[in-house]
């Protein structure tokens, strides 16, 4: 049997300290790959506010498909980026949270408040009274009308606004905007998500999408020419995150909310996702109030 020229302590030493090395390098691998923000820019000071999170270590977040600028990707796995990913990302950053988990459920699940697996909806979603009563709402952090999006060279104004057929999404505000204001001659048809209404318009089926203006000007100027906002209702609408009413995260959200606006990580998120995407400034687009 051939002994070893090192004494066994020595030994005992190196490969303690080789253990070591293996476990922290391990380690080091483990904690960056925990921390996922897609590919966002996170500010501020981490872990600055708390939140209590349905999957610890992680923001959960009900998004919306279908809105680039807002949601960059065609599926909950390939969303990394846009102003609302951004900026639940900060949120998480803030709340000292490594990850954003992206939740899949309908329009209609969360506004019944009893939806769960999910700790707050950055969907794009209007503050209403009515929706009050059911959820509780963040502080806004965008302001929004409805948009009318139609087929270019398709003729719109005050006067055959009742004429038009409407495509709105269910649950929204704009049905009842629709039948109470415009009062069209043809009830609004209601679609569960807003590519089913943009397949729609693109077969006839109806004449005029009507959805967030930020959201249909992205749509037409993706749209190759083939669509174009020709106006807007001027709703005084306001976007806030949604949370059920036993969460016991709003004020928390509050806070981030606030803190996002006051340093401007908001306003370059608008700058950097909605900006180039819109084309147009959307307070521009004219009003087609009745």
């Amino acid at each position: 049997m051939t002994q070893s020229s090192v004494p066994p302590a020595k030994h005992a030493n190196r490969l303690h300290r080789v253990i070591v090395s293996i476990a922290l390098s391990a380690f080091a691998v483990t904690a960056s790959a925990a921390a996922d923000y897609g590919k966002c820019e996170v500010t501020g000071q981490k872990g600055s506010v708390k939140l209590t999170t349905v999957v610890p270590g992680a923001l959960s977040v009900r998004p919306v498909l279908g809105v680039p600028g807002w949601w960059n990707g065609d599926s909950l796995d390939t969303i990394k980026d846009g102003f609302e990913y951004c900026m639940a990302a900060n949120m998480a950053y803030r709340a000292g949270l490594d990850r954003v988990i992206l939740v899949s459920r309908s329009f209609q699940q969360i506004l019944t408040g009893q939806s769960q697996g999910f700790d707050i909806a950055l969907s794009e979603i209007t503050i209403t009274d009515a929706r009050k009563k059911v959820v509780n709402f963040t502080e806004p952090y965008f302001d929004s009308d409805q948009g009318v999006l139609v087929k270019a060279g398709t003729k719109v104004d005050k006067k055959n606004l009742s004429s038009l057929r409407y495509a709105v999404e269910r649950g929204t505000t704009a049905y009842d905007y629709i039948n109470d204001k415009i009062k069209p001659t043809e009830q609004p048809k209601v679609f569960n998500d807003p590519p089913s209404m943009y397949t729609a318009l693109a077969a006839g089926q109806v004449d005029a999408v009507i959805y967030d203006t930020p959201n249909v000007l992205l749509r037409a100027k993706n749209s190759n020419g083939a669509l174009e906002v020709v106006g807007r209702f001027d709703t005084g609408e306001k976007w806030g995150g949604l949370v059920n009413k036993d969460s016991p995260n709003l004020a928390a959200f509050n806070q981030l909310i606030e803190g996002l606006k006051k340093d401007g990580t908001l306003d370059r998120l608008s700058a950097k996702y909605l900006t180039p995407e819109l084309g147009v400034d959307p307070s521009k687009v004219p009003v087609l109030n009745p």
